[in-house]
């Protein structure tokens, strides 16, 4: 039986510009798949998400991006909008990799070492509530359609603790909660939902947790391939699950990180 294509299919990433997102669009535009993607850079970096939208152009995809931020109603509303009118057929494919969060410790001698109730809620707005936000409004607006495709980008820090990561920690438990209620929810529309777990990656992300030198040295020593995740290894995986052929897989967190997690 001949494997299904997404040739010219849509997909959608949120937190397009570097580590997961940059990775996974990439990977996406070389079997053919378009891009939308919604990013949040300063003048300083933003020429990299223009090398990435001319990269996914050379791969003979469509790229549409967005300098926005994703975790904005309004901003959201105009993406919406924008990709309603410049797409046809929906996006087949939702990834959410939007890394945006406060490291401070819930406990410190001073106030003001310690997080805020408006930087936790801030976290958890972006890391995790954006999920369902975006996922409502792709809904309501027709853009999900039978066989469509969610991922959000999880880790293990929603079971394990870090000094300075509770708020994140929480935002990665919410999100595979919401994970698993949107999937319960969208089963009999036929799209399905999913966490992935990715192993400790070198991203920009993980190198502004402090003591990420160490999680790297541990990681490194824990994994049974003895090396990191990459996310190239990310993107190869997320290139499989959007065919069609994985459409029953749903509700799930799903490792992808060479066997780290299960080493204790």
């Amino acid at each position: 039986m001949a494997i299904s294509s997404v040739k010219g299919r849509w997909a959608l990433i949120l937190g397009s510009s570097s580590g997961f997102g940059e990775a996974i669009g990439l990977k996406l535009s070389e079997i053919g798949m378009n891009i939308v993607g919604v990013h949040l850079d300063r003048k300083g970096t933003l020429p990299h998400a223009e090398e990435i939208v001319q990269k996914i152009r050379a791969n003979g995809s469509k790229a549409m991006f967005f300098n926005q931020n994703a975790a904005d109603r309004e901003k959201r509303a105009e993406v919406l909008a924008e990709i309603e009118k410049q797409t046809e057929g929906g996006i087949h494919c939702v990834v959410h990799s939007l890394a945006f969060g406060t490291l401070k410790p819930f406990i410190a001698q001073e106030d003001k070492e310690r997080i805020s109730q408006e930087q936790m809620e801030m976290t958890l707005d972006v890391m995790a509530n954006s999920l369902v936000y975006w996922t409502q409004d792709l809904f309501s607006r027709g853009q999900l359609r039978k066989g469509s495709r969610v991922y959000a980008m999880t880790s293990s820090g929603a079971t394990r603790v870090w000094p300075t990561y509770g708020a994140v920690s929480a935002a990665k438990a919410a999100l595979e909660s919401h994970c698993r209620q949107l999937a319960l929810e969208l089963a009999p529309h036929e799209v399905s939902v999913n966490a992935i777990r990715a192993g400790v990656t070198d991203t920009p992300a993980l190198r502004k947790i402090p003591g990420n030198e160490k999680m790297i040295e541990i990681a490194k020593e824990r994994n049974p391939r003895g090396r990191l995740t990459t996310p190239q290894d990310v993107a190869n995986t997320i290139s499989l699950l959007v065919l069609d052929e994985s459409n029953w897989l749903t509700g799930n967190t799903l490792g992808v990180d060479g066997g780290e997690d299960i080493v204790g």
